[in-house]
């Protein structure tokens, strides 16, 4: 399995409603990709970020190879997911994709 994480802060100028709202869509937005792309095993949309944390935002997804991953990447359902959602809304992505053991 491949392992497919990203993290994110919300872009400048979001209230706490407006990060919360977004965040929803985001979540919704994502984490429907399952019912949509092949390969991909499990995809969660994580917002309750503790205080400890530096990061808003997380993607932890699990896809079954590294081609199903770069498939994923280029669905137009996932480009149309980031593009719409994800970029307007957020900033200072991290990215770690490794193969679990």
């Amino acid at each position: 399995m491949v392992r497919h994480i990203i993290l994110w802060d919300f872009a400048d100028g979001f209230t706490d409603e407006q990060k919360e709202e977004k965040g929803r869509e985001i979540k919704q937005g994502l984490e429907n990709l399952i019912h949509h792309i092949e390969g991909l095993v499990s995809i969660q949309v994580h917002l309750n970020s503790l205080p400890s944390s530096n990061a808003e935002l997380m993607l932890d997804s699990t896809f079954t190879t590294k081609e199903a991953l770069e498939g994923y990447q280029i669905h137009p359902e996932h480009v149309k997911a980031a593009t719409e959602l994800v970029r307007p809304a957020t900033k200072n992505r991290k990215c770690i994709d490794f193969i679990e053991e």
